[in-house]
């Protein structure tokens, strides 16, 4: 089983090629180009007049689809961005301490790391990242730090980039998270439409940013915060979108608006916004939700696990299949790590190494037939 079928021109682009690098750059489905096509059609269109309907149609559309997905109370909570560097910095600017004192892990995607690293070189910021190895103490040891009362924002990804592991009780400080500090923002990226994900009882006291460009399948450009109500009310960093309807601001004031939407910037390219909207018109229209593309996605990791010989049985897989919410790649760790990505790319199969860790990322496109496809050129070319 599996949608190929949705994935017809990405598949027919590189016959040839097996790309298990859904975790990475995950291919669009057919409906992302039709849906490129009308942001196209209604730019020379409508010209002038096409954010009336980007702010009257797509917006509410993708807000909509994103609040179900996380079971958010109200879509207006939700902000657009072209990345989720964005939200960081005006997460950061709406703090009214300096520097702001921030506790982070040493496990978080670049976007955060480099730019936290320059805030600490500059003095913006104090960071405290807690190691996420030995990862079986993890969880205590972050949330004894969090508890602590030492820090303005609390950061920390739901599912870590490089090794796959899901930060299970990071929901659980959500209790610590108030508007006067300290904020708790998730970096959601690996899990939103990965895992089933519900915020429903979190949603008035945590941030969540996440976007489109993974499992979403709609490419770049549309990245997305949640903001709870009464949190980061005036960020410094800001774009003309945020005084959208500010009617209580006086006239020589810097106004903003009363929902997420304080946390825009300013003038973007709609076309991710378009594309996502599609994606989830597509699993209405076939009855596709997280939960089903994820056991679907499950299986086949399994059957990978289990079929594993030669030096890649060797390495150390990071993130086992063990019942528990998993993300949509497999990790293995292993010195040779980025000797086998070459001869796997060598061989026109795409993944993905991050410093010595090897990562398999399995989708809706692949089937079983995939899975004994990349074992047995595995099994082939590794060293």
């Amino acid at each position: 089983m599996s949608w190929k079928h949705l994935f017809g021109r990405a598949l027919a682009a590189a016959p040839g090629r097996l790309h298990v690098a859904a975790h990475s750059h995950h291919l669009w489905p057919d409906v992302t180009r039709e849906a490129q096509l009308a942001a196209w059609e209604d730019g020379v269109t409508l010209a002038d007049h096409k954010w009336s309907k980007i702010f009257g149609e797509q917006v509410p559309a993708v807000q909509a689809g994103i609040a179900a997905e996380l079971g958010l109370p109200t879509p207006d909570s939700l902000a657009f961005a072209p990345n989720t560097h964005e939200f960081i910095v005006r997460l950061v600017s709406a703090v009214r301490r300096r520097p702001v004192r921030v506790l982070a892990t040493d496990g978080e995607f670049h976007s955060f790391r480099r730019q936290a690293a320059r805030w600490v070189e500059s003095g913006d910021i104090k960071l405290e990242a807690v190691a996420t190895d030995p990862w079986e103490s993890f969880a205590d040891r972050f949330a004894d730090r969090a508890r602590s009362g030492d820090h303005d924002l609390v950061f920390a990804s739901h599912v870590f980039f490089k090794t796959g592991r899901v930060f299970e009780r990071l929901l659980d400080l959500a209790h610590l998270s108030r508007p006067d500090g300290p904020w708790l923002v998730i970096d959601g990226y690996h899990g939103f439409m990965a895992m089933p994900t519900d915020l429903s009882a979190v949603a008035d006291r945590v941030f969540y940013t996440a976007g489109g460009y993974k499992y979403a399948m709609a490419g770049e450009g549309a990245a997305f915060l949640h903001v709870p109500p009464g949190f980061g009310p005036r960020p410094v960093s800001t774009g003309w979108y945020a005084e959208f309807e500010d009617l209580t601001a006086p006239a020589d004031a810097v106004g903003y608006a009363p929902d997420g939407r304080r946390f825009l910037g300013a003038t973007f390219d709609p076309s991710g916004l378009y594309r996502l909207a599609a994606v989830f018109d597509l699993y209405r229209r076939e009855g596709l939700t997280t939960a089903a593309v994820s056991a679907h996605v499950e299986a086949l990791q399994r059957q990978l696990v289990a079929g594993l010989s030669g030096p890649l049985a060797a390495a150390e897989l990071l993130n086992p299949i063990d019942g528990a919410p998993h993300a949509r790649f497999l990790a293995f760790r292993h010195p040779d790590a980025p000797a086998w990505k070459a001869a796997l790319d060598a061989a026109h199969v795409v993944t993905d190494v991050r410093d010595d860790v090897l990562r398999v990322g399995l989708g809706p496109y692949h089937d079983a037939g995939d899975v004994d496809r990349f074992l047995g050129i595995a099994r082939r070319v590794l060293a």
